[in-house]
């Protein structure tokens, strides 16, 4: 495969952290479809791309070492300043349906470690989502 663009890494590791409990629910297909909307990392990105750059990450998910791929690829594709980024879309898909499954944990805690983001980044990153995922 040929090397991501930084738009197609982010997108791999959102559509990752959804297919990480076997199921992408449509609140986390919402929300990915918001940030790409929303967050200015995706200027410029153009959305007809989408659903190529969802289906490229599924099939790479298919490979016995699927996530090792996805996460070697997002290394080379983004610089080490955009890594709390690709942290920060992922927890925002985990929190999506409220309710973050052990899977979804496993794999916050495996792109904590292999992205090497400092815990204390980790733990703002992850209490913003939670403020901004509460319901009255």
């Amino acid at each position: 495969m040929a090397k991501l663009t930084p738009h197609q890494a982010l997108i791999h590791i959102m559509v990752t952290m959804s297919a990480a409990d076997t199921s992408m629910s449509d609140n986390e297909l919402s929300k990915i479809g918001n940030i790409i909307d929303n967050m200015p990392i995706f200027k410029g990105y153009n959305d007809d791309d989408l659903m190529d750059d969802i289906s490229n990450c599924r099939k790479i998910l298919d490979n016995e070492n699927g996530l090792e791929i996805i996460i070697m690829n997002t290394q080379k594709a983004l610089s080490v300043d955009l890594y709390e980024t690709a942290y920060a879309i992922a927890v925002e898909i985990a929190a999506a349906d409220l309710n973050v499954e052990q899977t979804e944990l496993r794999l916050l805690q495996i792109l904590r470690q292999d992205l090497n983001i400092d815990k204390l980044i980790c733990s703002a990153i992850e209490r913003g989502a939670r403020a901004r995922h509460k319901e009255l």
